[in-house]
Protein backbone atom coordinates (compact mmCIF):
# COMPACT_ATOMS: atom_id res chain seq x y z
CA UNK A 1 0.00 0.00 0.00
CA UNK A 2 1.56 3.66 -0.78
CA UNK A 3 1.75 5.53 2.46
CA UNK A 4 0.08 8.35 1.26
CA UNK A 5 0.02 12.26 1.50
CA UNK A 6 -2.33 14.26 2.86
CA UNK A 7 -3.30 17.77 1.13
CA UNK A 8 -5.20 20.08 2.19
CA UNK A 9 -6.11 22.78 0.11
CA UNK A 10 -6.27 26.49 1.32
CA UNK A 11 -7.51 29.42 0.94
CA UNK A 12 -5.58 32.46 1.55
CA UNK A 13 -8.64 35.05 1.76
CA UNK A 14 -8.59 35.84 4.90
CA UNK A 15 -6.89 39.22 5.41
CA UNK A 16 -7.58 42.95 4.13
CA UNK A 17 -6.15 43.91 0.68
CA UNK A 18 -7.00 46.90 -1.68
CA UNK A 19 -8.99 45.33 -4.50
CA UNK A 20 -11.00 43.64 -1.57
CA UNK A 21 -11.84 46.91 0.07
CA UNK A 22 -12.62 48.52 -2.94
CA UNK A 23 -15.02 45.53 -4.45
CA UNK A 24 -16.68 44.94 -1.21
CA UNK A 25 -15.89 47.84 1.34
CA UNK A 26 -13.35 48.61 3.40
CA UNK A 27 -11.84 45.84 5.90
CA UNK A 28 -14.05 42.94 4.00
CA UNK A 29 -12.27 39.34 4.20
CA UNK A 30 -14.26 36.07 4.25
CA UNK A 31 -14.55 36.64 7.98
CA UNK A 32 -17.46 39.37 6.58
CA UNK A 33 -19.31 36.47 4.95
CA UNK A 34 -18.89 33.56 7.48
CA UNK A 35 -20.44 35.86 10.40
CA UNK A 36 -23.41 37.08 8.43
CA UNK A 37 -24.60 33.78 8.13
CA UNK A 38 -27.96 32.90 9.22
CA UNK A 39 -30.12 29.31 9.13
CA UNK A 40 -32.09 28.74 6.12
CA UNK A 41 -34.10 26.05 7.24
CA UNK A 42 -35.11 23.62 10.68
CA UNK A 43 -31.50 21.77 11.48
CA UNK A 44 -29.95 24.28 9.01
CA UNK A 45 -25.87 24.83 10.90
CA UNK A 46 -24.97 28.24 10.18
CA UNK A 47 -23.13 29.98 11.13
CA UNK A 48 -19.90 28.10 11.23
CA UNK A 49 -17.49 30.33 13.80
CA UNK A 50 -14.10 29.45 13.91
CA UNK A 51 -12.29 27.96 17.57
CA UNK A 52 -9.23 26.95 18.30
CA UNK A 53 -7.59 29.46 15.86
CA UNK A 54 -10.36 31.96 16.31
CA UNK A 55 -10.85 35.11 13.20
CA UNK A 56 -7.07 34.83 12.01
CA UNK A 57 -5.21 37.51 9.49
CA UNK A 58 -3.05 35.53 7.38
CA UNK A 59 -0.52 38.35 7.09
CA UNK A 60 0.41 37.57 10.71
CA UNK A 61 3.40 35.17 11.03
CA UNK A 62 1.52 33.58 14.55
CA UNK A 63 -1.45 32.95 12.37
CA UNK A 64 0.38 30.40 9.22
CA UNK A 65 2.37 29.27 12.30
CA UNK A 66 -0.71 27.86 13.97
CA UNK A 67 -2.30 26.90 11.29
CA UNK A 68 0.43 24.41 10.18
CA UNK A 69 0.96 23.16 13.57
CA UNK A 70 -2.65 22.47 13.79
CA UNK A 71 -2.19 20.56 10.21
CA UNK A 72 0.94 18.35 11.42
CA UNK A 73 -0.66 17.43 14.51
CA UNK A 74 -3.71 15.49 12.56
CA UNK A 75 -1.08 14.05 9.69
CA UNK A 76 -1.63 16.51 6.69
CA UNK A 77 1.18 16.87 4.64
CA UNK A 78 0.94 19.83 3.32
CA UNK A 79 -1.25 22.47 2.10
CA UNK A 80 -2.73 23.40 -1.56
CA UNK A 81 -2.93 26.90 -1.92
CA UNK A 82 -4.93 28.19 -4.42
CA UNK A 83 -3.03 31.51 -6.59
CA UNK A 84 -4.86 34.21 -8.23
CA UNK A 85 -3.32 35.47 -11.90
CA UNK A 86 -4.84 37.55 -14.16
CA UNK A 87 -1.90 38.69 -16.78
CA UNK A 88 0.44 39.85 -14.25
CA UNK A 89 -2.19 40.74 -11.80
CA UNK A 90 -2.41 38.97 -8.34
CA UNK A 91 -4.67 38.74 -5.38
CA UNK A 92 -4.32 37.27 -2.04
CA UNK A 93 -0.59 36.48 -2.20
CA UNK A 94 0.68 37.75 0.85
CA UNK A 95 0.61 35.22 2.92
CA UNK A 96 2.25 32.62 0.39
CA UNK A 97 4.91 35.23 -0.28
CA UNK A 98 5.28 35.65 3.22
CA UNK A 99 5.72 31.95 3.85
CA UNK A 100 8.61 31.59 1.10
CA UNK A 101 10.26 34.17 2.84
CA UNK A 102 10.05 32.85 6.17
CA UNK A 103 11.86 29.31 7.07
CA UNK A 104 10.34 29.05 10.09
CA UNK A 105 7.07 28.38 7.72
CA UNK A 106 8.22 24.19 7.10
CA UNK A 107 4.99 22.96 6.02
CA UNK A 108 5.32 21.65 2.36
CA UNK A 109 2.72 23.61 0.04
CA UNK A 110 2.06 23.36 -3.50
CA UNK A 111 0.16 26.02 -5.45
CA UNK A 112 -3.35 25.57 -8.10
CA UNK A 113 -3.71 28.57 -10.58
CA UNK A 114 -7.45 29.68 -9.44
CA UNK A 115 -7.91 30.92 -13.26
CA UNK A 116 -11.26 31.99 -12.90
CA UNK A 117 -13.60 35.55 -13.47
CA UNK A 118 -14.26 37.15 -10.39
CA UNK A 119 -17.59 38.90 -10.79
CA UNK A 120 -20.20 39.92 -8.06
CA UNK A 121 -22.25 36.42 -8.22
CA UNK A 122 -22.17 36.48 -4.13
CA UNK A 123 -24.34 39.79 -4.43
CA UNK A 124 -26.20 38.24 -6.97
CA UNK A 125 -25.23 40.56 -9.98
CA UNK A 126 -23.36 37.97 -12.12
CA UNK A 127 -22.93 40.10 -14.85
CA UNK A 128 -20.66 42.77 -13.02
CA UNK A 129 -17.29 41.64 -14.01
CA UNK A 130 -14.62 42.49 -11.30
CA UNK A 131 -11.41 40.93 -12.83
CA UNK A 132 -11.46 38.70 -15.79
CA UNK A 133 -8.96 36.44 -17.39
CA UNK A 134 -7.52 37.22 -20.57
CA UNK A 135 -5.26 34.24 -21.92
CA UNK A 136 -2.48 34.40 -24.46
CA UNK A 137 0.43 32.30 -25.34
CA UNK A 138 2.70 35.20 -24.08
CA UNK A 139 0.99 35.42 -20.63
CA UNK A 140 1.43 31.84 -20.24
CA UNK A 141 5.36 32.31 -20.69
CA UNK A 142 5.35 35.50 -18.13
CA UNK A 143 3.21 33.42 -15.81
CA UNK A 144 5.53 30.24 -15.37
CA UNK A 145 8.44 32.57 -15.32
CA UNK A 146 7.05 33.95 -12.14
CA UNK A 147 6.24 30.53 -11.01
CA UNK A 148 9.74 29.28 -11.37
CA UNK A 149 10.84 30.91 -7.83
CA UNK A 150 8.25 28.67 -5.97
CA UNK A 151 8.86 25.47 -7.59
CA UNK A 152 12.64 25.44 -6.31
CA UNK A 153 11.89 25.84 -3.07
CA UNK A 154 12.71 22.76 -0.85
CA UNK A 155 9.50 22.78 0.86
CA UNK A 156 7.57 22.63 -2.72
CA UNK A 157 5.13 19.26 -3.11
CA UNK A 158 7.02 17.13 -5.69
CA UNK A 159 6.19 13.74 -7.12
CA UNK A 160 9.31 12.17 -8.35
CA UNK A 161 11.49 15.42 -7.77
CA UNK A 162 9.21 17.10 -9.79
CA UNK A 163 6.84 19.73 -8.77
CA UNK A 164 3.28 19.65 -8.53
CA UNK A 165 1.31 22.32 -9.90
CA UNK A 166 -2.91 22.20 -10.39
CA UNK A 167 -4.86 24.22 -12.61
CA UNK A 168 -8.68 24.83 -11.36
CA UNK A 169 -10.78 25.18 -14.41
CA UNK A 170 -8.29 23.87 -17.35
CA UNK A 171 -11.54 23.81 -19.54
CA UNK A 172 -11.21 27.35 -19.74
CA UNK A 173 -7.50 27.27 -21.45
CA UNK A 174 -8.47 28.22 -25.11
CA UNK A 175 -4.71 26.33 -26.02
CA UNK A 176 -3.50 24.02 -23.15
CA UNK A 177 -1.96 22.04 -24.99
CA UNK A 178 0.20 24.59 -26.17
CA UNK A 179 -0.23 26.48 -22.83
CA UNK A 180 1.44 22.99 -21.39
CA UNK A 181 4.29 23.05 -23.44
CA UNK A 182 5.65 26.57 -22.76
CA UNK A 183 5.47 25.68 -18.55
CA UNK A 184 7.65 22.83 -19.43
CA UNK A 185 9.36 24.43 -21.67
CA UNK A 186 10.31 27.61 -19.16
CA UNK A 187 10.93 24.95 -16.13
CA UNK A 188 13.44 22.70 -18.23
CA UNK A 189 15.97 25.90 -18.99
CA UNK A 190 16.30 25.99 -15.16
CA UNK A 191 16.70 22.68 -14.77
CA UNK A 192 13.23 21.48 -13.79
CA UNK A 193 9.73 18.69 -15.24
CA UNK A 194 6.57 19.76 -13.86
CA UNK A 195 3.64 17.49 -12.48
CA UNK A 196 0.96 19.00 -13.82
CA UNK A 197 -2.43 18.29 -12.76
CA UNK A 198 -5.86 19.95 -13.56
CA UNK A 199 -9.29 20.06 -11.30
CA UNK A 200 -11.52 17.01 -11.92
CA UNK A 201 -14.96 18.82 -11.64
CA UNK A 202 -18.67 18.37 -12.72
CA UNK A 203 -18.80 20.93 -15.52
CA UNK A 204 -15.01 19.84 -17.14
CA UNK A 205 -14.51 17.94 -19.85
CA UNK A 206 -14.03 14.22 -20.15
CA UNK A 207 -11.09 13.23 -18.28
CA UNK A 208 -9.32 11.16 -20.79
CA UNK A 209 -9.42 13.88 -23.34
CA UNK A 210 -7.93 16.55 -21.10
CA UNK A 211 -4.52 14.39 -19.65
CA UNK A 212 -4.39 13.43 -23.45
CA UNK A 213 -3.23 17.32 -24.14
CA UNK A 214 -0.30 16.58 -21.44
CA UNK A 215 -1.47 17.06 -17.92
CA UNK A 216 0.00 14.05 -16.09
CA UNK A 217 -2.91 13.43 -14.01
CA UNK A 218 -6.30 14.54 -12.33
CA UNK A 219 -7.55 15.65 -8.91
CA UNK A 220 -10.90 14.98 -8.10
CA UNK A 221 -13.35 18.31 -6.56
CA UNK A 222 -15.45 17.10 -4.32
CA UNK A 223 -17.46 17.40 -3.55
CA UNK A 224 -18.06 19.09 -7.18
CA UNK A 225 -16.48 16.07 -9.03
CA UNK A 226 -18.17 14.60 -12.16
CA UNK A 227 -20.17 12.01 -9.66
CA UNK A 228 -21.92 14.76 -8.10
CA UNK A 229 -23.90 15.33 -11.55
CA UNK A 230 -24.52 11.54 -12.01
CA UNK A 231 -25.58 11.11 -8.58
CA UNK A 232 -28.18 14.61 -9.03
CA UNK A 233 -29.63 13.00 -11.98
CA UNK A 234 -30.20 9.79 -10.67
CA UNK A 235 -31.86 11.42 -7.33
CA UNK A 236 -34.21 13.09 -9.78
CA UNK A 237 -35.32 10.02 -11.89
CA UNK A 238 -35.74 8.20 -8.80
CA UNK A 239 -37.68 10.91 -6.92
CA UNK A 240 -39.77 10.92 -10.59
CA UNK A 241 -40.20 7.69 -10.32
CA UNK A 242 -41.59 7.29 -6.63
CA UNK A 243 -43.80 10.49 -7.77
CA UNK A 244 -45.48 8.55 -11.09
CA UNK A 245 -46.46 5.80 -8.54
CA UNK A 246 -48.46 7.01 -6.37
CA UNK A 247 -52.34 8.06 -6.52
CA UNK A 248 -53.55 11.48 -7.49
CA UNK A 249 -55.14 12.10 -4.10
CA UNK A 250 -52.10 11.50 -2.50
CA UNK A 251 -50.27 13.79 -4.77
CA UNK A 252 -52.72 16.42 -4.18
CA UNK A 253 -52.39 16.19 -0.31
CA UNK A 254 -48.69 15.76 -0.39
CA UNK A 255 -48.88 19.28 -2.75
CA UNK A 256 -51.23 20.81 0.17
CA UNK A 257 -49.16 19.91 2.54
CA UNK A 258 -45.90 21.54 1.34
CA UNK A 259 -47.85 24.98 0.55
CA UNK A 260 -49.05 24.74 4.17
CA UNK A 261 -45.72 24.16 5.30
CA UNK A 262 -44.38 27.02 2.74
CA UNK A 263 -46.55 29.83 4.32
CA UNK A 264 -46.56 28.98 7.61
CA UNK A 265 -43.31 27.39 8.66
CA UNK A 266 -40.79 28.77 6.12
CA UNK A 267 -38.02 27.15 8.51
CA UNK A 268 -38.90 23.56 7.98
CA UNK A 269 -39.51 23.82 4.26
CA UNK A 270 -36.79 21.89 2.72
CA UNK A 271 -38.48 20.79 -0.45
CA UNK A 272 -34.97 21.92 -2.68
CA UNK A 273 -34.14 18.54 -4.21
CA UNK A 274 -31.66 20.15 -6.85
CA UNK A 275 -29.93 22.29 -3.71
CA UNK A 276 -30.01 20.56 -0.58
CA UNK A 277 -28.22 17.18 -1.07
CA UNK A 278 -27.78 14.58 1.22
CA UNK A 279 -24.25 13.65 2.49
CA UNK A 280 -24.32 10.48 3.28
CA UNK A 281 -26.37 9.19 0.50
CA UNK A 282 -24.16 10.95 -1.90
CA UNK A 283 -20.94 9.33 -0.04
CA UNK A 284 -22.28 5.91 -0.70
CA UNK A 285 -22.63 7.02 -4.43
CA UNK A 286 -19.04 8.21 -4.92
CA UNK A 287 -17.15 5.41 -2.84
CA UNK A 288 -19.29 3.10 -5.35
CA UNK A 289 -18.61 5.12 -8.24
CA UNK A 290 -14.40 5.42 -7.91
CA UNK A 291 -13.47 3.90 -11.21
CA UNK A 292 -11.90 6.03 -13.59
CA UNK A 293 -9.82 5.00 -16.93
CA UNK A 294 -7.26 8.01 -16.00
CA UNK A 295 -4.82 9.03 -13.17
CA UNK A 296 -7.05 10.92 -10.72
CA UNK A 297 -5.84 11.74 -7.24
CA UNK A 298 -8.75 10.98 -4.62
CA UNK A 299 -10.03 14.31 -2.51
CA UNK A 300 -13.06 14.17 0.06
CA UNK A 301 -14.49 17.02 1.78
CA UNK A 302 -15.46 17.28 5.54
CA UNK A 303 -18.81 18.90 4.00
CA UNK A 304 -20.27 21.65 1.64
CA UNK A 305 -22.43 25.02 2.64
CA UNK A 306 -22.05 28.05 0.60
CA UNK A 307 -25.02 29.77 1.78
CA UNK A 308 -22.85 32.48 3.50
CA UNK A 309 -21.90 33.46 0.37
CA UNK A 310 -25.27 32.57 -1.44
CA UNK A 311 -28.12 34.30 0.15
CA UNK A 312 -30.35 32.49 -3.00
CA UNK A 313 -29.51 29.31 -4.63
CA UNK A 314 -26.73 28.38 -2.36
CA UNK A 315 -25.99 24.63 -1.95
CA UNK A 316 -26.39 22.52 0.85
CA UNK A 317 -24.94 19.04 1.89
CA UNK A 318 -27.16 17.85 5.05
CA UNK A 319 -26.13 14.72 7.36
CA UNK A 320 -22.40 15.34 7.02
CA UNK A 321 -20.26 14.61 10.53
CA UNK A 322 -17.00 13.44 11.36
CA UNK A 323 -18.09 9.45 11.33
CA UNK A 324 -18.98 9.74 7.84
CA UNK A 325 -15.98 11.72 6.74
CA UNK A 326 -14.07 9.39 8.56
CA UNK A 327 -15.91 6.27 6.33
CA UNK A 328 -15.29 8.57 3.02
CA UNK A 329 -11.14 8.86 3.95
CA UNK A 330 -11.10 5.41 4.90
CA UNK A 331 -12.58 4.32 1.66
CA UNK A 332 -11.02 6.93 -0.77
CA UNK A 333 -7.20 5.87 0.80
CA UNK A 334 -6.91 2.94 -1.92
CA UNK A 335 -8.23 4.72 -4.47
CA UNK A 336 -4.98 4.62 -6.94
CA UNK A 337 -5.70 2.23 -9.56
CA UNK A 338 -3.73 4.24 -12.42
CA UNK A 339 -0.87 5.27 -10.03
CA UNK A 340 1.80 3.06 -10.33
CA UNK A 341 4.71 4.87 -9.09
CA UNK A 342 4.90 5.34 -5.03
CA UNK A 343 5.33 8.57 -5.17
CA UNK A 344 1.98 9.57 -6.53
CA UNK A 345 0.71 9.07 -3.15
CA UNK A 346 -1.59 12.50 -2.92
CA UNK A 347 -4.79 12.57 -1.27
CA UNK A 348 -6.36 15.93 -1.07
CA UNK A 349 -8.83 17.22 1.26
CA UNK A 350 -11.70 20.16 0.09
CA UNK A 351 -10.50 22.23 2.21
CA UNK A 352 -8.17 23.40 4.97
CA UNK A 353 -10.67 26.31 5.20
CA UNK A 354 -13.12 27.73 2.88
CA UNK A 355 -15.81 28.66 5.95
CA UNK A 356 -17.94 30.55 3.64
CA UNK A 357 -18.30 27.63 1.85
CA UNK A 358 -19.20 25.33 5.52
CA UNK A 359 -16.21 22.78 3.81
CA UNK A 360 -13.03 23.55 6.38
CA UNK A 361 -11.18 21.04 8.33
CA UNK A 362 -10.30 23.73 11.01
CA UNK A 363 -11.94 23.77 13.84
CA UNK A 364 -15.46 25.06 14.80
CA UNK A 365 -17.55 25.79 17.69
CA UNK A 366 -19.80 22.87 16.70
CA UNK A 367 -17.28 19.95 16.65
CA UNK A 368 -13.81 21.08 17.29
CA UNK A 369 -11.26 18.83 15.89
CA UNK A 370 -13.26 16.08 15.76
CA UNK A 371 -12.75 16.47 11.45
CA UNK A 372 -9.03 16.63 12.02
CA UNK A 373 -9.35 13.42 13.75
CA UNK A 374 -11.94 11.54 11.59
CA UNK A 375 -8.95 12.38 8.81
CA UNK A 376 -6.10 10.94 11.19
CA UNK A 377 -8.31 7.71 12.12
CA UNK A 378 -9.59 6.74 8.73
CA UNK A 379 -5.91 7.08 7.36
CA UNK A 380 -4.51 4.80 9.84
Amino acid sequence: MKKIRPIAIHLPQFHPFKENDEWWGKGFTEWTNVTKAKPQFEGHYQPHLPADLGFYDLRLEEARLAQEALAKEYGIYGFCYYHYWFNGKRLMHEPIDRKLNNSKEDLPFMLCWANENWSRTWDGKDKEMLIEQNYSLEDDRAHILHLLKYFQDERYIRINNKPVFAVYRSSELPNPAETLRIWREEAYKVGLELYICRMDRWNTPNGQDILDLGFDAAIDFQPLSPNLNKFRKEEYQNFKSKMSNRSIVERILNRSKYEFNKIFYPKKNIKTPQNHIDLERYVEYDLQHLSVEYKRFPCVTPGWDNSARRKKDATVFINSSPDLFKKWVSGKKNNFEHFKDLDENLLFINAWNEWAEGNHLEPDQKYGTKFLQALKDGLK
